[in-house]
């Protein structure tokens, strides 16, 4: 298992992932970190753990929107659903180990 330090907010995260997934989990981190920024660029929002919770918010709409996006090409025969199913186990998956960790370092912060 390799060890990445992410970036988000300023603060610095070490972070454990699958060998050869590091860039890829920096690549999310820097997405993270983009949207904090579009968030306090809009004011008025204070807290790490608030900032990192209106970012999963954001991610998770996003996600939704795209989500319905491929229900709508399975209609038009692009996929098939069992294709989608197993892309959205996959996603899912990830997303769940993606929000435990985001879990924990929000717990971190507010222990802190």
């Amino acid at each position: 298992m390799a060890q990445v330090t992410i970036r988000i907010n300023g603060f610095s995260y070490p972070v454990g992932c699958e060998d050869g997934q590091e860039q890829h989990l920096t690549e999310m981190a820097a997405e993270v970190d983009r949207r904090i920024a579009s968030i306090k660029a809009l004011g008025n929002q204070t807290g790490e753990a608030r900032l990192l919770a209106l970012s999963a918010l954001l991610l998770a709409d996003e996600l939704h929107d795209t989500r319905l996006a491929l229900n709508a090409g399975t209609k038009d025969g692009a996929k098939s659903a069992g294709e989608i199913d197993s892309e959205a186990d996959r996603r899912r998956a990830r997303l769940r180990r993606v929000a435990a960790r985001a879990e924990e370092i929000a717990a971190d912060l507010e222990n802190s």
